[in-house]
């Protein structure tokens, strides 16, 4: 016997749904168990994500706090209660705290006129590919700074001569001591043309600048810029 239209819907209805089901039963007898690790990794994920931003942020709190209590220390000229939160700043997976609290080790040595421990927590500085590129050319700078009278000529070109550039951010430290490593070799027209140089960009600092004016006349080369030409310049 024909069904009614309204029969016939409700029958489709019915089956439609028992269909939902079953293909419902069968994807959680297959997939049930990987759904609930799916869900329970994700939410474990999130739950470590949160611990993590919270910790983190925790922590460089701390390490801010300590490394406050290491300058005030230091400024009150009690340099050993600085050695501890220093050494543990020194660990710090954060570069800017980590970087910070190795150069004020540094400076701390250099105060003692230590230069060869200096040297060698900015030497290690210098080959530390986990900091910044800026904080490790700042190292090997100042490391060759502290160096600077035990280097022979060649090796402090070596050292900086990738950093005696224009743009460079240590080019005037780097490059006033490339020049007079020039000088240790007798080249003085390459070293009166590097301080030249030095003289004539403002991106460098004044005083490095002034005393590069005064050694590339020394070397014969004029390295003061006019007044007037350096306004149209500009």
């Amino acid at each position: 016997m024909a069904l009614s239209p309204q029969s016939n819907e409700a029958f489709l209805r019915e089956v439609d749904e028992e269909l939902r089901k079953d293909q419902a039963l069968h994807v959680w007898q297959n997939y049930g168990r990987w759904i609930i690790v799916a869900v329970i990794a994700a939410l474990v994920a999130f739950g470590g994500w949160l611990y993590w931003l919270t910790h983190h942020e925790g922590q460089r709190g701390l390490e801010g706090e300590k490394f406050q209590a290491a300058f005030k220390a230091l400024g009150e000229n009690k340099p050993q209660l600085a050695e501890t939160p220093l050494k543990e700043l020194a660990a710090s997976r954060t570069p800017g705290f980590n970087a910070m609290a190795r150069f004020t080790q540094a400076d701390v040595l250099l105060e003692k006129n230590d230069l060869k421990g200096a040297a060698a927590i900015l030497g290690a500085m210098a080959a530390d590919k986990d900091l910044p590129q800026e904080f490790r050319d700042l190292a090997l700078v100042r490391q060759t700074m502290a160096e600077y009278d035990t280097l022979k000529p060649e090796q402090v070109v070596a050292r900086l001569q990738p950093l005696a550039v224009k743009g460079n951010a240590w080019y005037g430290s780097a490059g006033e001591m490339v020049a007079g490593a020039y000088l240790r070799q007798g080249k003085r027209g390459d070293a009166g043309k590097l301080y030249g140089e030095i003289a004539k960009d403002e991106s460098v600092p004044r005083s490095i600048r002034q005393r590069a004016v005064q050694m590339a006349g020394v070397l014969g080369v004029d390295a003061i810029v006019d007044e007037g030409e350096d306004k149209k310049a500009q």
